[in-house]
């Protein structure tokens, strides 16, 4: 026996459970709901076989670690007020603050008590069973530079205009949680009304390895194992991402924002944005620093981004009050997810087309910006270009 996640296509049709005839023991939750629906069961490689056949089921996944992408050069600092990713993205300029949108910010947690989230609905949601708030501060920087509110005269976020945030705790106070975890928090967030979802997280294949090795499997097999959960891992997020598509052709679905990750170290070598970040559907984000007039992309940001964003010294809030700098994709990421919520309002407020994530996600496409960008950043490296925030209705 081993776990699963299944990724459910409820037809709206009452059906008999595909398990039925495993046994008492093997339940299957039956719902008429038109949702993807995340579930997990502790069955043999048979039996998920069988299920990958049934027409409701839409994937079937060996469960892998996801870690969260550790940030670069943490440090204290007084207050916000080098927060040059709000002016770069030109959000100081635009006539739009995210409000009317829910926001999903899926990480450690956050400190709800900072002041910068102060007038925020949040609403928490454990998934590691470590229980809510943050006891790492990756997960509270995030958010508030997606949608902290000014503190001390001082701006910190992108939308401090979004009035309710979702906060699906996926990765414990160590960094670690598993692909299920994640799974079934973004069906939680689609569930709660979710418009954008930001992620600064990725799945661990080295990790997964290492961890089938010292549990006794040879090297080869450990890695060949670690590549069968990620494969399957991989069809899992495309069939849930298809999934969300289908469902935004009758009502609000969200844009899913994934960091592309750290890993690469220019100029010896890069590497490719790895899940979630690589999965159809999701805005894959790399990282831009500040150098010589122009904006490079970060000597560590991974490869093959859909867009770029401000990523390298970063200011935001500090789990247990105050502010601190830190540098990565993650830091890109929610900068990305703070412009796509203020898209969401201006299409909305512009009455000419009913705003979708697809939408969203066009326009931000479209209206980046290779100029002011180095020379030698090209579209492997940064995807379509820097991040814009809409400036004015007119604009539409």
């Amino acid at each position: 026996m081993a776990k699963f996640v299944v990724l459910r296509n409820s037809s709206g049709i009452r059906t008999a459970s595909p398990l039925e005839h495993f046994g008492p023991s093997a339940t299957w939750a039956t719902s008429t709901a038109s949702a993807p629906q995340v579930e997990t069961h502790d069955i043999t490689r048979y039996e998920a076989s069988v299920l990958a056949e049934n027409p409701q089921v839409a994937a079937v996944a060996i469960p892998m670690p996801i870690a969260l992408i550790e940030p670069r050069d943490v440090s204290a600092t007084a207050a916000a007020a080098d927060n040059w990713g709000i002016a770069a993205v030109k959000a100081d300029t635009s006539a739009f603050s995210g409000e009317g949108v829910v926001v999903a910010v899926l990480d450690t947690g956050i400190d709800k008590s900072h002041p910068t989230f102060s007038g925020v609905e949040i609403v928490e949601q454990d998934f590691t069973g470590t229980s809510n708030g943050d006891q790492h501060g990756h997960g509270t920087h995030t958010a508030a530079t997606i949608f902290g509110r000014d503190v001390g005269g001082v701006r910190v976020g992108i939308a401090r205009g979004v009035k309710k945030a979702l906060i699906g705790k996926v990765l414990s106070s160590t960094g670690e949680g598993s692909s299920e975890m994640v799974f079934k928090a973004i069906q939680w967030a689609l569930d709660q009304g979710a418009h954008v979802i930001s992620m600064s997280l990725g799945f661990d294949f080295p990790g997964a390895s290492q961890r089938m090795h010292a549990a006794g499997l040879p090297e080869a097999a450990a890695v060949s194992n670690a590549l069968e959960a990620y494969r399957t891992n991989l069809r899992f997020f495309d069939a849930l991402m298809q999934l969300v598509k289908v469902k935004a052709a009758f009502e609000d679905t969200a844009v899913v924002v994934a960091a592309a990750g750290n890993e690469s170290a220019r100029p010896a070598y890069t590497i490719a944005a790895s899940l979630p970040a690589a999965a159809d559907g999701v805005i894959s984000v790399a990282a831009l620093a500040q150098g010589g007039g122009r904006l490079e992309v970060a000597s560590f940001s991974n490869t093959m981004p859909l867009i770029a964003a401000p990523g390298v010294d970063i200011v935001s809030a500090k789990s247990g009050g105050g502010f601190q700098t830190m540098s990565g994709t993650s830091m890109a990421c929610p900068h990305v997810s703070g412009v796509a919520a203020l898209w969401w309002e201006a299409l909305r407020k512009s009455g000419a087309v009913r705003p979708s994530a697809a939408l969203v996600i066009s326009k931000m496409v479209a209206g980046a910006q290779t100029t002011g960008l180095s020379e030698s950043a090209g579209p492997v490296d940064r995807g379509s270009g820097l991040v814009i925030a809409p400036q004015t209705m007119n604009a539409m």
